[in-house]
């Protein structure tokens, strides 16, 4: 007769997982396979000793009653993933198991004892803990950095979001596909539909979209995802992320504006060029080649000691040195005042008006001029460059003067409101040969020049000098006047400038 009891032993002995069978009201471990044996830590000697003699401390009581109330009641007890603390070697460690009692009933149908089995699920404990761990850290990283996750099924056509994807695409509930499109921005619909279909070639969805918000207002979002494929190679579902680009966008958009004003900048700067070569070429070589040809024929009045011709010649070799001089340094202060950044100051305009009288003392003898002026008021703006824009228009009145008639240059000025900003408008006028208002614009042009050089010095820069002055300072020039009857300059300066440097 073939020994069952034998064979079911061997079975339990050879068992992985530990099994034990406790008998009686004092559960009198009756069967323990090496395996439960190595459990409890307490050596081959446990055998017929009582149950709670053997179970570890931690949790002890908990273990008691759960045993007890399976031998009580019949109702078999199982527990998962529960700390247990075992003596391993001398010193306690964690173990994490799930474990059973399970009632054993004899022929008359009492229970007379429980099955006792468990499986030490430490190590997977601790993985299903990591994995937790880094899906929480990373669904925190992913809303600290105001982006959000999807996942569509591709078969079903469910959506499931976290993060922050409902208030980026500005809906309550994302499940609905249909309500996610009508959120997008109706042009960009198409961009969306040519990324989903380039994405069955690379397996990557990128594209950018404008979100309509509730107000009506829009967001530009960042879409990114990958297509997932089951084992047979279908796409089954689509994964990724999206984030709000609107400050992206935005700083895009102004930098395209900032290189379009450079640019704008840039060709009025190659325009400026290309009329300093014009003059380099023609204005300066001219008084070069006067400075050449006079040097060479006062050198033959010295060889024949002719001082009158001596005299004459060095005055045109002179002249024609102030005239490059004159060209060079015109130029220079041309190109440099938008580099040059002046503080804010209070200017008294009288005292810069009387300052330019000093300086223009010579020609306004010479000249007999006459120049009335009524009481101007304090502005705010730099003082080197205000002196420059009144001497040059004051300059411009005396040495554009009739031949035949003193000069008389009038300045007037009143006071404006625009737009809630006080301003001060200075007319200068005089009675010179005047202009005709066809050029009454263009006279403001760097190297403009409506009269010859030869009749009247100067290099076609200090008017465009005016223009670049006044509109530092926020404010406009102007001119009118008609053929040899006089020109007007009106020149509009805010009162107070809004910065502290221009």
């Amino acid at each position: 007769m073939y020994d069952y009891v034998s064979l079911l032993k061997n079975i339990v002995d050879n068992t992985p997982l530990p099994i034990a069978v406790l008998i009686g009201p004092e559960l009198k471990i009756e069967l323990a396979n090496p395996a439960m044996i190595s459990v409890w830590g307490k050596g081959n000697e446990v055998i017929g000793k009582n149950y709670f003699d053997v179970i570890p401390e931690s949790p002890r009581h908990e273990i008691m009653t759960q045993a007890l109330e399976v031998l009580n009641t019949g109702i078999p007890f199982y527990a998962k993933d529960k700390l247990i603390d075992l003596i391993v070697d001398g010193k306690i460690t964690h173990h994490y198991f799930n474990y059973s009692f399970t009632p054993l009933y004899g022929k008359d149908g009492k229970i007379y004892g429980l099955l006792k089995n468990g499986t030490d699920i430490t190590d997977m404990h601790n993985i299903k803990q990591k994995i937790q761990s880094a899906d929480e850290r990373l669904r925190i990283a992913v809303e600290s950095s105001g982006m959000g996750t999807y996942e569509i099924n591709l078969i079903t056509k469910e959506t499931v979001t976290s993060g922050n994807f409902n208030e980026l695409w500005s809906v309550d509930d994302a499940s609905d596909t249909e309500m996610l499109l009508k959120k997008m921005h109706p042009e960009d619909l198409p961009v969306r539909e040519k990324a989903h279909q380039d994405a069955l070639i690379t397996g990557k969805i990128v594209y950018e979209a404008r979100i309509i918000n509730d107000n009506q207002s829009e967001k530009w979002v960042k879409v990114n995802g990958k297509i997932i494929k089951d084992q047979n190679g279908n796409a089954s579902s689509i994964i990724g992320i999206i984030q709000d680009i609107s400050d992206q966008r935005q700083f895009e958009k102004e930098l395209q504006e900032k290189i379009k004003e450079n640019t704008k900048e840039l060709r009025k700067s190659n325009e400026n060029l290309i009329h300093f070569a014009n003059m380099v070429t023609h204005d300066l070589k001219e008084p070069v080649r006067k400075i050449k040809t006079f040097n060479g024929l006062l050198k033959k009045e010295i060889e024949s000691e002719r001082i009158e011709n001596i005299k004459k010649y060095s005055d045109k070799v002179d002249q024609s040195a102030q005239r490059m001089q004159t060209l060079i340094e015109g130029t220079l202060a041309y190109s440099t005042l938008n580099k040059s950044i002046q503080p804010v100051q209070k200017i008294n305009l009288d005292e810069i008006v009387e300052n330019i009288k000093i300086d223009l003392e010579l020609i306004i003898q010479e000249k007999n001029a006459i120049l009335i002026t009524s009481e101007l008021p304090e502005i705010e703006g730099a003082p080197i460059l205000i002196h420059q824009l009144f001497y040059n228009l004051i300059h411009n009145a005396l040495k554009f003067s009739k031949a035949d008639e003193p000069p008389r240059v009038v300045i007037t000025s009143n006071i404006l409101d625009k737009n809630g900003t006080k301003h001060v408008q200075i007319i200068i006028k005089d009675n010179g040969i005047g202009l005709d208002d066809i050029y009454a614009d263009r006279i403001f042009n760097a190297f403009e020049r409506l009269h010859s050089k030869d009749d009247y010095e100067g290099t076609g820069l200090g008017l465009a000098l005016c223009r670049k002055i006044t509109e530092r300072h926020y404010g406009t020039i102007n001119a009118a006047g008609k053929e040899n009857d006089g020109a007007e300059f009106t020149v509009t300066l805010p009162l107070i400038q809004e910065k502290k440097i221009i």
